[in-house]
């Protein structure tokens, strides 16, 4: 009965915050939406920030549960990397769409989107290492450091959440429709030629101490 309470007041809360915002929105408007006395709330929480968190917190979980469960389905290495990169970037997506509050704060304060960011990166990273893993045991990925390598991944994918939240790639003269293939085509291929010298690279490697 109390996690069935707390569930129904934060999804009362995302919807009001969703409409009206974060700021516009009190504790009496979520009491009455729930038919909750402000008691009732201040049972569970402290104050609306608590609130807003809950809200934040509960659907980043959301995102985990569901690139978790992409990270066991039966397809191949390759497959399922792409996979895990554009449904993290619809999930991403959604979460952003859906809060108010967070629309808007996704693109003015830095701070408040790496701090809804810090919530799921770790986790991010720990389900894509396993996919990176998998295709280096099966011998399609070939990987020196899969966590750290799992952790600059995440990092540059979050440098793209922006644009496709925005869906303006096409201001940069990148067709939307073609991104999947761009992405695939760099993350699985790269960029050096299958038969580039490796004493150039490995030289290069060297001076820049990688």
């Amino acid at each position: 009965m109390i996690l069935k309470t707390r569930d129904k007041l934060i999804e009362v809360a995302r919807q009001l915050f969703a409409n009206k915002g974060v700021e516009k929105t009190t504790m009496n408007d979520i009491a009455e939406a729930s038919d909750k006395g402000r008691r009732t709330i201040y049972t569970y929480f402290k104050n609306k920030r608590e609130i807003y968190r809950a809200v934040v917190d509960k659907e980043s979980m959301q995102m985990l549960s569901r690139l978790h469960e992409l990270s066991c389905r039966q397809l191949s290495p390759e497959n399922k990397l792409i996979s895990f990169i554009f449904l993290r970037f619809d999930a991403v997506k959604e979460i952003v769409m859906r809060n108010g509050s967070l629309r808007a704060s996704f693109f003015r304060d830095v701070r408040a989107v790496d701090r809804v960011r810090r919530i799921t990166a770790e986790e991010e990273s720990k389900i894509l290492a396993r996919i990176l893993q998998e295709g280096v045991d099966k011998g399609v990925f070939k990987i020196k450091h899969v966590d750290e390598t799992a952790k600059v991944m995440i990092l540059s994918l979050q440098g793209l959440d922006v644009p496709f939240i925005r869906n303006n790639f096409e201001d940069f003269g990148i067709e939307r429709l073609r991104l999947r293939e761009y992405i695939r085509n760099f993350i699985l291929y790269g960029i050096s030629a299958e038969n580039a010298p490796r004493r150039e690279i490995n030289s290069l490697s060297n001076q820049l101490k990688i």
